[in-house]
């Protein structure tokens, strides 16, 4: 029922992760009024980076094209993204 996660997909994930944390508190520090917006816009980049750079490799043959990298480096971005969402909340109500 349970497949193995391979190796390579950790690495999307975390990368996802890293991208979700960077792109969200960016988003939030442009947006700073509008949190629903900045997380959809967010969310809208993350997909089109861990996308984008799959049908690159498609297109021009450089390194192997796998969908379920892009949605490790998605489901890495969400997780990110929320990371992101928990750290600004803790900063603002602990007055840090």
């Amino acid at each position: 029922m349970f497949k193995k996660i391979a190796p390579d997909k950790w690495k999307h994930f975390y990368v996802g992760i890293l991208m979700g944390v960077i792109v969200q508190i960016i988003g939030i520090w442009l947006l700073a009024n509008q949190p629903f917006l900045s997380t959809i816009i967010t969310l809208l980049i993350v997909i089109i980076i861990s996308y984008g750079f799959e049908l690159f490799s498609k297109i021009t043959g450089f390194g192997h094209y796998d969908f379920m990298d892009a949605v490790a480096s998605v489901v890495g971005g969400v997780a990110g993204m929320g990371i992101a969402w928990a750290v600004v909340w803790a900063l603002s109500y602990y007055k840090i």
